[in-house]
């Protein structure tokens, strides 16, 4: 399997194909009801949830809103502290900055604690081809680095292996890479765990330069945060003598009083924790303690497109704890390699095809990859009406209409093979500006409804397929008010 998401089919597609492989649904359906039963107790013991919930969102709304000011102020506190910022405006710009950095360091290895926006990017494709080695230090990102593998999950990347798969994975790789694992390794997460550990302690202790994202970054002080469990991060964050961390422009935070919001909801949403294990916060350089060159690389990406959107832009409050994820019937069935990005789920189906722009198949074709159940609305702490956003992007496919590309508003036209779904949306539109059409429609249905097919004709078919048609009533509803008086009489 190729580490990267380049050439992915449309989800449609994936997913039908991931739905087949029986060891990854129980994988998946294992891990994701464990997760949602443990957040569901962890929220259950804040009484005010809700207004922690409601607080996060007016943050990010409102830092989204001045996000200018405050990228300038982050900055400008960044460069006080000994910092050095850099700016990139998509993914190649980014690539070849932290490259570049690399290089002038004149070494030709890095190690990375976890990073989705390095994923995003390429980063680790985009060094190998510089012929600079990186070293995925999470453990769940060890593993897709390994088994040369792709991340399934925001928070558990590897979240379709189970431990015999794992197990194979180290036995059969870490040589590859570095210290083998030990003989007679077993599948118990304890040996697991210790053979990660002996495998990238030799990684922490010699690599020079490491490569790190982070959670948040604090506009007025300049400072980055990484929340995570194992203590992985934090040796890569101050091991080697210089750190590159690429961050996108959307991560920022104005104060460190706003932080306290998030340190609360995130780990509750995410791993079910009251706190984070570990979390790790850097200012600019300390003489004497920790990396002594440290670069910041803002990354738009997109970014600025999407929050040009009025009802997209909301997408951009997500703090990237995977709730949505573990909650959600499709990706428990799916999966996350069916999504084609770094970002799966709900929440990965209205960010994707907004940063990368609905032109490729696969992306057009992920804000259809939705029950619209609702259910990730409910449990995200920061209020994304995902529903909102899925329904908005779908109506952005079938029928085009002005975005923000790149910075320029530019009108896109409908995305191919949408025609029926296209006829049946101005028909409906026709019949709901004709009441007259629309009463005679709903009375010829009712009375021809024995002889109604199970499944509709045509390009309706595999719709239909797959769902129950709703039964059609004996009667339309505004005859049943005219014949009852509005339901005072119901002997008519």
């Amino acid at each position: 399997m190729s580490g990267t998401f380049v050439g992915m089919p449309a989800f449609p597609k994936a997913a039908h194909e991931a739905v087949n492989n029986q060891t990854l649904r129980g994988n998946l359906r294992h891990a994701t009801h464990t997760i949602r039963g443990k957040r569901e107790k962890a929220v259950a013991e804040l009484a005010d949830w809700a207004e922690l919930r409601e607080a996060g969102k007016r943050i990010k709304d409102h830092t989204l809103r001045h996000l200018d000011r405050y990228l300038v102020q982050l900055e400008e506190s960044v460069t006080a502290a000994g910092g050095i910022v850099h700016w990139a405006a998509d993914a190649d710009e980014a690539n070849r900055i932290v490259i570049d950095l690399v290089r002038m360091t004149g070494e030709s290895e890095v190690v990375k604690v976890k990073s989705m926006a390095t994923q995003e990017i390429g980063l680790n494709e985009a060094l190998e081809a510089e012929g600079i080695a990186a070293y995925e230090t999470d453990l769940a990102e060890l593993i897709v680095q390994l088994g040369k593998d792709r991340p399934s999950h925001i928070l558990v990347p590897a979240i379709h292996r189970n431990r015999g798969e794992i197990r194979d994975i180290f036995a059969r790789e870490m040589s590859e890479w570095g210290r083998p694992a030990p003989e007679g390794l077993t599948d118990t997460p304890a040996e697991l765990a210790e053979a990660a550990r002996l495998h990238l302690r030799e990684k922490f202790l010699r690599a020079k330069v490491g490569v790190s994202g982070a959670n948040f970054m604090v506009a007025d002080t300049g400072t980055l945060v990484v929340v995570e469990s194992e203590g992985n991060g934090r040796m890569c964050l101050t091991l080697p003598e210089t750190l590159i961390s690429v961050v996108g422009i959307e991560k920022i935070v104005p104060t460190w009083r706003d932080l306290e919001v998030f340190l609360q909801t995130l780990p509750r949403s995410s791993t079910a924790e009251r706190m984070n294990p570990y979390t790790s916060t850097w200012t600019g350089t300390t003489d004497g303690d920790g990396p002594q060159t440290f670069h910041l690389v803002l990354i738009d990406n997109g970014r600025t497109d999407t929050l040009a959107d009025e009802v997209g832009r909301q997408a951009l409050r997500c703090i990237r704890c995977s709730a949505c994820l573990n909650v959600c019937p499709v990706y428990e069935r799916a999966g996350g390699h069916a999504y084609g990005s770094v970002y799966p789920g709900p929440i990965g189906a209205i960010l994707s095809p907004q940063l990368r722009g609905i032109a490729s198949e696969i992306d057009a074709s992920l804000p259809y990859a939705s029950s619209l159940c609702g259910a990730c609305y409910e449990v995200c702490p920061v209020a994304i009406d995902i529903p909102e956003v899925l329904v908005h992007l779908r109506e952005r496919v079938v029928e085009g209409g002005p975005v923000t590309r790149e910075g320029n508003k530019v009108v896109l036209k409908p995305a191919k093979g949408h025609a029926a779904e296209r006829a049946a949306m101005r028909a409906a539109r026709w019949a709901f500006s004709h009441p007259g059409a629309l009463r005679t429609g709903q009375r010829l249905a009712s009375r021809t409804r024995r002889f109604h097919p199970r499944t509709l004709p045509g390009p309706g078919k595999a719709w239909s397929a797959t769902r129950d048609l709703p039964p059609v009533p004996a009667e339309p509803f505004r005859d049943w008010w005219q014949r009852t008086d509005g339901g005072k009489d119901t002997t008519k």
